[in-house]
């Protein structure tokens, strides 16, 4: 078939564009890859200045309290660029993971509204908790995102589809909750989301075509939060802003999804266009690369219930909270924390090929050495 043909059938311009494309020996992927990183900085980037602006007319603004660990206001609102960003760049060039997952696309918009709501009102947790419980269902049972097998984790292989959605469901609402709760200082929540996103998507890259979609979803999430890192971690106060629960709640939702669909991938489901992937250790993996949203969460609840206190009560024993009691900046805190838990990673990547439950113990045990750290440099300091 010709060029001229082409250009004059009955295609879409889409498919136009990637027949030609790859008729010159170039993969759409590439070109969808290069544009969808590129558009998804750019949207975020020009978008923040203007809610900058409206934050600081209307004073909507994070009002520094007992837990902050910063001293004057700062508009929080930079979860709408960051949704923006990937609502667009995702509808465009990920396309095809919003009619796989009808209500995908439903759950980050119900997100965004309760994140601004909360942002500018403070809801009552109970509410922001029961939108949670909302969205996961809505994802795990209307798309049917589900942990489907631990492999052998706790000696569980395949869950029946109850507690496949029980299960399912917790872990999303507990990732949503734990990157809420380590968006603390300045750069972490962020710096730890492009690397989650970075793993993720190499793992998709490595695991063949049928995963692209995902590839080019976590590069827009790469993208967007990049743009908003430059204006969060910047020296100048009057350009500064804070992704508030809004940003932390979608990106804490999309690693959630992202980690349940590369669990999902070694998953035999005997369908036969699907290419077949053995990794034992998914689970596990998944575990380590969210590791430090976890552990966080785990060790201030095992805090708070031996101090006899709600776990639900807010307090400074997170670990950046430890580390910047040291006298340590914002963005060193945020440095030292990403490179301990990246280590964890490595190190897991290294020892995949281990029994799961021990493998499991080994990434568990790193974590709370890491918690620690802080704790006992500061006891030595004194």
């Amino acid at each position: 078939m010709s060029i001229i043909e082409i250009i004059c059938g009955r295609f879409s311009i889409m498919d136009k564009i990637e027949i030609i494309l790859n008729s010159i020996g170039i993969s759409i992927f590439y070109i969808k890859l290069i544009l969808s990183f590129i558009l998804s900085f750019l949207i975020c980037f020009v978008s923040i200045p203007t809610i900058i602006k409206i934050s600081r007319r209307k004073n909507l603004m994070d009002e520094p309290g007992d837990r902050s660990s910063h001293l004057r206001k700062i508009p929080n609102l930079g979860g709408v660029a960051l949704f923006l960003s990937i609502a667009v760049c995702a509808s465009v060039f990920a396309y095809e993971l919003f009619d796989l997952y009808k209500f995908l696309f439903a759950s980050l918009v119900i997100l965004l509204y309760i994140g601004v709501m909360d942002d500018i009102m403070v809801l009552r947790a109970y509410k922001k908790l029961l939108v949670q419980v909302i969205v996961s269902v809505l994802i795990v049972i209307g798309s049917d995102v589900r942990i489907r097998s631990l492999f052998g984790v706790f000696g569980v292989y395949e869950l029946n589809y109850f507690l496949s959605v029980v299960f399912s469901v917790i872990t999303f609402i507990i990732l949503i909750n734990a990157f809420n709760l380590i968006d603390g200082i300045d750069g972490l929540a962020g710096a730890y989301s492009v690397l989650c996103s970075l793993f993720f998507g190499v793992s998709y890259y490595r695991l063949g075509v049928y995963n692209y979609p995902l590839v080019i979803l976590s590069v827009i999430i790469i993208g967007a939060v990049l743009a908003f890192l430059y204006y969060n971690l910047s020296p100048y106060r009057s350009i500064r802003i804070f992704m508030g629960d809004t940003g932390s709640m979608i990106l804490g939702f999309l690693l959630a999804f992202t980690a349940i669909c590369f669990i999902d991938i070694f998953i035999d489901k005997d369908i036969r266009y699907l290419p077949r992937y053995h990794l034992n250790s998914a689970p596990v993996v998944a575990v380590a690369i969210l590791i430090l949203p976890i552990i966080d969460t785990l060790n201030v609840i095992i805090i708070r219930l031996s101090q006899k206190k709600s776990p639900f009560e807010a307090d400074k024993n997170h670990i950046h909270h430890r580390l910047l009691a040291l006298g340590i900046s914002h963005r060193r805190a945020t440095f030292y924390i990403i490179s301990y838990y990246c280590l964890i990673v490595g190190i897991t990547y290294w020892l995949r090929h281990l029994e799961n439950n021990l493998l499991l113990s080994i990434i568990v045990i790193l974590g709370f050495i890491g918690a620690y750290i802080p704790v006992w440099l500061l006891k030595l300091k004194k």
